[in-house]
Order: structure tokens, then sequence, then C-alpha cells
């Protein structure tokens, strides 16, 4: 003991032994000592001379330190100086500066005693069983020693947490620890835990971290927390950052609505710590880490309803709005809003309607183009809201439209700044930054849209007092020449031809605008054949694409500037080959790749923005078609035309097909509405007719019931039946009447139809003896010529004779006629009468239905209580009738077993009936 108090306190004693010897005692009496205190005190020991001696106690004392923690494990004291002897072995911290050399020779200490650590997995398994010691001398030091073997041999340390039983699930436990020291270690822990790894990232995800972060961000403040929320949010960006599964959760469990009091800004904006706009710059790039570009268009467009839904953007656009906001947060809210409406059309019409708080209220796209355009604010600033003004047109026409109509001459307001004004102020600026950006933000209103391209060729500007006004295109060029001729300002040049070669291309109208200025095509031939510098070889690419783009997209509408005079002029003046290699001076750029990595312009300095990432897409889109579009001759030219018209030919006779396709199936859609309507009425009518059918045979079976019941009631009960014949006497005796009346007119109704049917035939059998039908005229006719005179005597007294008969005759078929009107008179008169005496007979019967069925149901009812009790009662004699016929068949035993023991005794024995009725024939 005399020998650790002196190693402890520093007391001399004698001979002062080196360092490596005292430590190599040590070893030994942590090995050697049987006694507990021995040991403790010996690593107590150690852990004092860990920092000093880091070498030697490193590779002398592991070993022996790691079976402190296999063996001692009932001593949490004895467990914490080994941990933290350990730790201090592992961890590269320290407090001292040290030069570059001797934090090099530091980090590869800790890396080479952390691979001997995890040579053997047990030992991260055995740390980690440790960790769930709640006792904070054992827990605190193992968070640590964790946490430094991840930084040092990360990779290697999380395979081994991950095939370990419960492994994540224990480092979970320690965000729960009421200890706020363990828990924030804990959270240092999880953050190397989950660097780089998406397996460990969804099962923290998905032992509810997300939920256990926000409450603690929430309850240490929000952005106005401190360390702490940096260190939630800093996991956080590690669980979603290109995690999809993850940000999937994340939005499913509802916590982007969470999200949103983080940014709740009050009015007083002056004086923010640095912790807090630390704190909201991490908050604002989590958002984006849910919108970002790069997810699938699927998620992002979902992260950004939600985001729209429970106002988180309209939160955002508050900040962007609000005064004394420091300018990196201003410039990350920015690029958070830009990629909050990015291709939704919803958030894009909410951005538009944004006003600025100024007097007069001003719309929030104006009062960001007037930051963009001015010189005198910081480029991050700049480039931020350039890609918000592109975030904002992305696939938006109608935004595109709104932009460009503000540069019309029928929409400009003189009273108010327009971004159409402002635009054109920053693309005709003497600064070359606010060239670029205006002409890159106009080429994305016209970015495919071909009805804006349109439009712009409309836009005249007025450029000096007594010149007739020009075009926007021609200002352009005009300015892209003079701006040439100089050899200067690269930048301005570049945003310029971006600009032309995205209005013009895919737009033949635009193309002929173009080439009518007569001084265009020499200038660009002029810029593409001269041999200038490395500076200029961009700005002869992009030469080249917009004289290939007036070639390929050429309708041939000018005579002097057709397809085929340009290639002419190409070969004559720059050759193709030449042509070739200038255009592909554009992708070969080294800004060429970097932009074309993002949409977002981030640039290190402002000489280095010069590509934008949609054009970088165009020139992509073009250069092949362009290149074969030179390189083609005429005939195939003239084969290519065919073919184009032949394809628009099969287009339109598609077209057409596809229209008579959908109006066949509309015309289908419609039909098959109708039949399922159709087909509902048949079922509801179905279901009707099968109500009524149930109901009257309901109505039959209770008639038929009753009429059986009133019969059995005559025979059993007169007494009933004469008391429903008292009451129900009128009735019956007026259904009776009734019902002799129905048969005598019907059996009248059936004696006149049949005498109806004999005056027919009779009728018809004189038509068919040779009259014609009794008509009026045809008499008279008949009678007039029979009343002529022949010469012959004999003939007149013939007609004579046949005209009395005749006459006769249609008197009888008058009289016929008569009766028969009469007949059916009678007989729709007694159709009627039998109709309503059929009625009136339905309704009486059902009246007396009903009352002979209510008296019919409490005799049932009566009847049913008498036939229980009958039942009953018959039961008890049959039950009683079983009693009695069992003793008699026990009294019949007895009396046979008695005859036959005096039988045995020899005494006689008189015969008499057994219980079958015969008597008993034994003999004595």
């Amino acid at each position: 003991m005399n020998f650790f108090r002196g190693v402890i306190t520093g007391q001399a004693t004698g001979p002062q032994p080196t360092g490596a010897e005292t430590i190599q005692k040590l070893c030994d009496r942590v090995a050697s000592s049987t006694l507990l205190e021995d040991r403790r005190d010996a690593v107590r020991a150690l852990k004092s001379l860990s920092k000093k001696y880091r070498m030697e106690v490193g590779t002398q004392a592991m070993d022996h330190l790691i079976n402190i923690l296999q063996t001692d494990r009932s001593d949490s004291e004895i467990l914490g100086y080994a941990l933290d002897t350990l730790y201090n072995i592992i961890c590269n911290d320290e407090e001292e500066e040290q030069d570059e050399n001797a934090q090099k020779q530091t980090d590869d200490l800790g890396a080479q005693f952390t691979e001997k650590f995890i040579q053997d997995p047990e030992h991260i398994t055995l740390l980690l069983t440790l960790l769930e010691e709640f006792d904070f001398h054992v827990r605190w030091p193992g968070v640590k020693l964790l946490t430094a073997l991840l930084k040092n041999q990360g990779v290697q340390v999380q395979g081994i947490v991950l095939v370990s039983p419960m492994g994540v699930s224990r480092l979970m436990d320690l965000l729960a620890d009421s200890r706020e020291v363990i828990r924030n270690d804990g959270l240092l822990l999880l953050q190397q835990l989950t660097k780089g790894n998406a397996a460990i990232q969804k099962i923290v995800a998905f032992e509810n971290a997300f939920e256990r972060l926000l409450e603690i961000i929430s309850d240490e403040g929000c952005s106005d927390g401190g360390i702490v929320v940096e260190d939630c949010l800093l996991l956080l960006l590690n669980l979603l950052k290109n995690n999809s599964s993850n940000q999937n959760f994340f939005k499913e469990g509802s916590y982007i609505q969470k999200m949103k009091p983080w940014f709740e800004v009050g009015d007083d904006n002056s004086g923010w710590s640095a912790q807090k706009v630390t704190n909201l710059h991490l908050m604002l790039q989590l958002v984006r880490v849910m919108v970002s570009p790069v997810n699938s268009p699927g998620a992002t467009a979902s992260c950004q309803k939600s985001m729209y839904q429970c106002g988180l953007l309209q939160q955002l656009c508050t900040i962007l709005m609000a005064t004394g906001v420091p300018a990196d947060i201003l410039t990350e809210t920015i690029n958070t809003v830009s990629e909050v409406i990015r291709g939704s059309q919803v958030n894009q019409d909410y951005f538009a309607s944004v006003n600025a708080p100024s007097n007069p209220p001003r719309p929030a796209i104006v009062v960001l183009l007037m930051s963009m355009v001015n010189e005198r604010q910081p480029f991050v600033l700049r480039c931020a809201v350039l890609y918000c003004f592109q975030c904002f047109l992305y696939r938006n026409q109608k935004g595109q439209g709104e932009i460009v109509s503000t540069l019309l001459p029928s929409t400009i307001d003189a009273n108010s700044i327009s971004a159409g004004q402002l635009l054109c102020g920053g693309l005709f600026s003497v600064d070359s930054l606010s060239n670029w950006c205006a002409a890159v933000a106009l080429a994305h209103a016209l970015q495919d849209n071909l009805t804006q391209k349109e439009q712009l060729l409309r836009v005249q500007l007025a450029t000096s007092l007594g010149k007739p006004p020009v075009s926007l295109l021609q200002q352009c060029t005009n300015i892209l020449s003079q701006v040439g001729r100089d050899g200067s300002k690269v930048q301005t040049r570049v945003g310029l031809l971006m600009l032309l070669c995205t209005w013009i291309s895919n737009c033949p109208i635009a193309v002929t605008h173009f080439l009518h200025n007569q001084d265009n095509v020499p200038f660009l031939t002029a810029q593409i054949s001269e041999n200038l510098g490395e500076d200029e070889r961009l700005v002869q690419g992009l030469c080249a694409l917009l004289l290939g783009i007036c070639i390929y997209y050429n309708d041939n509408s000018l005579e002097n500037y057709t397809k085929e005079k340009l290639k002419q002029l190409i070969e004559k003046r720059i050759g193709k080959e030449n042509f070739v290699e200038k255009l592909g001076f554009i992708t070969k750029h080294e800004l060429y790749s970097r932009a074309a990595l993002k949409p977002q312009p981030i640039f290190p300095s402002p000489e280095q923005m010069l590509f934008d990432h949609e054009f970088t897409k165009l020139v992509k889109e073009l250069e092949g078609v362009i290149t074969k579009a030179v390189h083609k001759s005429s005939e195939e030219d003239k084969k290519e035309e065919e073919v184009k018209k032949t394809l628009e030919q099969h287009d339109n006779i598609v077209t057409q097909y596809k229209e008579l396709i959908r109006e066949q199936d509309a015309q289908i859609q419609e039909l098959k509405e109708q039949v399922a309507s159709m087909t509902t009425q048949t079922d509801q009518m179905q279901a009707t007719i099968s109500q009524q059918l149930s109901q009257i045979q309901q109505h039959k079976d209770q008639y038929n019931i009753l009429k059986l019941k009133l019969g059995k009631d005559s025979q059993s009960q007169p007494s009933t039946q004469a008391d429903g014949s008292q009451v129900n006497g009128l009735q019956t005796e007026e259904l009776s009447q009734l019902r002799e009346e129905l048969e005598e007119l019907r059996k009248q109704h059936t004696l006149l139809q049949t005498q109806v049917g004999d005056k027919d035939a009779l009728i018809d059998s004189l038509v068919s003896a040779g009259f014609r039908s009794p008509r009026a005229e045809d008499v008279e006719r008949s009678l007039e010529r029979v009343a002529e005179p022949e010469p012959c005597g004999n003939l007149l007294q013939e007609l004579e004779a046949l005209k009395s008969q005749v006459q006769s005759q249609l008197a009888d078929i008058n009289q016929l006629k008569t009766e028969r009107q009469e007949l059916l008179r009678r007989a729709e008169a007694g159709s009627r009468l039998s109709a309503q005496m059929s009625e009136t007979e339905r309704l009486k019967v059902q009246a007396g239905l009903e009352q002979q069925l209510a008296s019919a149901t409490s005799t049932v009812a009566i009847l049913q209580t008498e036939k229980s009790k009958l039942q009953s009662e018959l039961q008890e004699s049959k039950k009683e009738q079983d009693d009695l016929l069992m003793l008699l068949a026990d009294q019949d035993q007895k009396i046979h077993g008695l005859k036959q023991r005096l039988k045995d005794l020899g005494e006689p024995v008189q015969k008499q009936p057994t219980l079958s009725g015969e008597e008993d024939e034994d003999e004595d």
C-alpha cells in the first residue's frame, strides 16, 4: 500500500523507478493480487499514469484492464478506473497544443490501440454489456470509450455493433437517461455510430429516435437552445441524409409538422447568438434534406405538400421577409424556400402571392430580384436569389408566362417595378455578374416553353431618344457583338450566348428572327474561325452551338440562310471538322462538369460563375444532333424531310384515331353508366315486386289459416262462432250479396260477347256472299244502277226483286250494327262495374279478415295454453303408469320366488294369475 501511495502522491521514498518499471510493477500487481482492494489501487495508479505514459500503459496494461472488465463485474469502482484508463489510451483528444507531427503520431497511436482492442469482437460486446449498468462511474466512461473507438476505427466498430444482439437498442437507451451528461455523450456516440452506415441508421430510426430527438430539441428551447440542440440536429442529419427509407418514415410519422415551431422568429431579431445561428442553420439544412432535388421525385413532392399543408413554407417565407435576420441565415432560408417550391405548382403559386412588408407592398420575387442585380449585395446571397428564381420557374409554365408578360408592351406599368424590368436592367448593366444572372434568369423563363419564346419576340426596347425601338433579341445580339470586339467581359458574353441558345432552340420562328439580322451570321463565323487564347475557347464553343441551332431548327423560310447554304458557309469559312472541334470546347471545360452535378449554382468566386445546370442539359441534348446535321448532305436532308413529313402524316392519322377512340371510349362509358343505372332500377323493381309478392303470399296464407281456424271454431266452439257471427254478420251478408251480383255480371258479360261474335260472323258471311261494306254511297249507286230502265221485262222483274232483297239486307245489317254497339256498351259498363265491385269487395274482405285474424289469434293463444296443460298432465300420467308397472313386476318376481321355495320344501302351491294374466301351471 505504501508503494501505491508513493505513486499517487509523488512522495520520494528512495531511488525513483522509471515510468515503464512502475507500470510493469502495477500490471504485475493487477494480475497477481487476490485482494480486490489491491487490484483497485493498482488500476487507479495506472489511470493516473495513462495520460503521461500512454504508450507504456497501452502496451503493457491493456490485456490486464480488459481482464478486469471481465472478472470484476461486481465492483463498479474498479470498472470505472479500468474504463477511464482505456479511454485515456485510445482517445486522441489532447488539451495542449501540439505541432502537426506530434498530433499525427498521437492519432496513429490511438488507431493502433483501437485496432488491438477490437481484434476480438467480444471486447465490443463486453463494452455494450457494461453500458447496461446504471452506475454513473461505469456507464459514462463506457460511453466515452466506445465513442473514441468509433472515431478511430468507425467502419470496423460499426460492423461489430451491427451484428451484436441488441447492440443498437442498448445504445438507444442512453437517450432516455435522466443524467444529462450521459444523455449528451450518448448523442455524440450515436453521431459517430450512424455516420455512413444506412443499416444502423434504419435501426436507430425505428428505435423511436426521431420522437426522442424532437422532444429533446423542444425541451432545450428549439433554436434558442444550446449545444445539445446542435448535437440532436447533427444526429438527425446523419439519419435522414441520403436515406430514402428514413425520410419516408420521418414523413409518414408526421414529424415534418413538428418542425414548424423551430422557425417561429419574433419581431425583435437583434442580437442573435452564435449558437442560435448555428442551430437555425442546421434546422434549415434538415428541411432541405427532405426536399433535396437528388431525392426521388415522388418523395420530394410528398414532403413539399406536407410542408405547405402544415404551414412550414409560410413560416419560412416570414423569415425571408423579416428584418434583422443575419445574412447567412437569410441566404440559407432563400435556398431552403427554393427547394421547397421547386417543381410544386401549389407551393410556387403561394410563393408568387407573398408580398414584402414595404410601402407599397411589393411581391417577394421583385424584392429578391432587386438584390440579385445589386452588385453591392454579397455574392452568396445573389447566387441564392438566382437559385430561388430558377426553382420558382422550374416546370411552372404559369409563372413563366407571368414573368414574360411583365415585359410585353400591353402590360407594362410605369408606376411600379416589375420582374421583367429588373431582368432587363440587369441584362444591360455594366456589372458582368448582373449580366450573367439576369441572362440565366430570363433563360429559365423560356425553358421548355415555346409559347413564351414566341411572346418574347414582341418585346421592344427604347435605346435612346430619336431612335426607333429595337427588339430584345436584336439588342442582345448588338451587345454581344460590341463586347466581342473588345475581347473582354467573358462572363457577359457567356450569359448572353446561353440566353440566345435557350431562346431559339426548338423555335423556328425565333431562328428566323435571329437570321433576319444580316450581321449575326458573319459575326458568329468570325468568332468561330479565329484562333484565340484559352479564355476565348468557351465563347467560340458557344458561338458554334448557336450557329448549329440555327441550322438544326431552320425552316428554310429565308432564302439566303437555308440549311444548305449555312452548311456551305461553315465548310468554306470554318471547315466541318474545325466547327465540330470548337463545339466540343463546351463540354471539355472544367466548370461544365461541376455545373452539371447539382441544380444549385455554387461557385467559389464570381469569376467561375459561367455555366448553368439547365444549360448543361441543353448542350448534352444538342451537341450530337448538331454534329450530325452539319455532316449531312443535301440528299440526306431531303430524305430526312420526307421522313419527317411521313411521320407527321402518320402522327396526324394516329392523332385522329386517338380522338376517335377517346370519343368511343366516352360513348362506351356513357352507355355503361346508363346500363348500370338501368340495372339498378331493374334490381329495385325486382326487389319491389318480390316484396309485393311476398306480402300477397303472406296475406293468402293468413287468409287460409283464418278459414281453417274459423271452420274448426264453428265445430268445436259454437259459442265463439255465434259471437263472431254477431260481430261480423252484417259484413258476411253484404259480402255474399256482392259475390252473387259479381257472378251475374260476369255471366251477362260472357253472353254479350257471344252475341257480338255471332253478329260479326253473320256480317262476314254476308260480305263473303258478294256484298261490299255497307257504306251509304255504295248502296245508293247500286240502287241507281238498278233503277235504270232495260229493254227486257224479265230482267226488270229480276232487278226489282234484287232491289227489294238488297234493301231488306241493308236494313238487317244496320240493325245488327246497332245491336252490336249496344252489346259493346253494355259489356264495357259491366266491366267497369265488375272492377268497382272487385275493389269494394277486396277492401271489405280485407277489413273482415283483419278482425277475424285478431279474434283467431286470441283463440289460438288460449288453445295453445290448454294444449300445454294437457301435454304436461299426459306426461305425468305416463310417468305414474311406468312406476306402477315397475312395482308390479317386482311383486310378481317376489311371488315367483316364494312359490319356488314352497316347492322346494314340499308344500302345496295354489295356482294364481301372473303379471301377464296367465295362471301358474306349476304342479305340486
